[in-house]
């Protein structure tokens, strides 16, 4: 059984924080990767980070505010959020990758089903 099961999300105001965590089972992924959609615009990645080096990579975007992390032994990845704005209000998809550390949504083979994360007063 293949899966990525995402929580976390919910409303926070702006500036404030949120966690986000990325369970996945049923492979071994050679990277968990964030990526985002929001109404009207293009699912974008976020961040991704390689299971084995632990080498990240984020979009400019989010670049200092994030901070996505591992926890191997739990198969899980985390993806920190501070300083939120209402930009960042989308829903947010983790993926695993088989071969890359890109962020390029076509690197990624399997997909969860999103939890939703909104920003606002």
């Amino acid at each position: 059984q293949l899966q990525l099961v995402e929580s976390g999300g919910g409303l926070v105001q702006p500036g404030g924080s949120l966690r986000l965590s990325c369970a996945y089972s049923g492979f071994t992924a050679y990277a968990i990767g964030w990526f985002r959609q929001a109404p009207g615009k293009e699912r974008e990645g976020v961040s991704c980070i390689s299971r084995r080096s632990g080498r990240t990579n984020y979009a400019d975007s989010v670049k200092g505010r994030f901070t996505i992390s591992r926890d191997n032994a739990k198969n899980t990845v985390y993806l920190q959020m501070n300083s939120l704005t209402p930009e960042d209000t989308a829903v947010y998809y983790c993926a695993a990758s088989t071969y890359s550390t890109s962020i390029e949504q076509r690197a990624y083979d399997y997909w969860g089903q999103g939890t939703q994360v909104t920003v606002s007063s």
